[in-house]
């Protein structure tokens, strides 16, 4: 009986690529291009990005402890977001001291927020934190 998929990995098939019969897929794709080239790698905009996002995760820690510590400030979100008021969840969410840009959604199980930073007007990295209320 067949199986219902093909893994190439699993059951390899023989293919014959001109020079010899080779027996695994890894084998066939090597024999293909086997002294490909690749460019030098130019880590510059990676360790930007890396930089930007140790930003990103300190502005999270504020926003975190304010959160963890004012309860007054938790229940003020919370029931802005209940209202249904964005403008003011934004509001109180800057308030923390966060300089980044950030896209504030909710629903009733709770916060969602995103920030993220550009470099030289590209958006270079994103954190995504999501608390549960309910």
């Amino acid at each position: 009986m067949l199986p219902i998929y093909y893994c190439p990995i699993c059951f390899p098939i023989p293919h014959y690529n001109g020079l010899r019969i080779v027996d695994t897929v890894q084998d066939y794709c090597m024999s293909i291009s086997p002294n490909r080239q690749f460019p030098e790698v130019d880590t510059t905009l990676f360790e930007q990005s890396a930089k930007s996002m140790q930003v990103l995760m300190k502005e999270a820690s504020l926003v975190l402890n304010k959160l963890a510590q004012s309860k007054d400030f938790a229940s003020k979100v919370m029931y802005a977001a209940q209202q249904s008021n964005m403008n003011e969840v934004n509001k109180l969410i800057k308030s923390t001291g966060i300089k980044s840009k950030v896209k504030t959604s909710f629903n009733p199980d709770g916060i969602h927020l995103n920030l993220s930073s550009s470099i030289g007007g590209a958006e270079c990295c994103q954190l995504t934190i999501s608390l549960r209320w309910l």
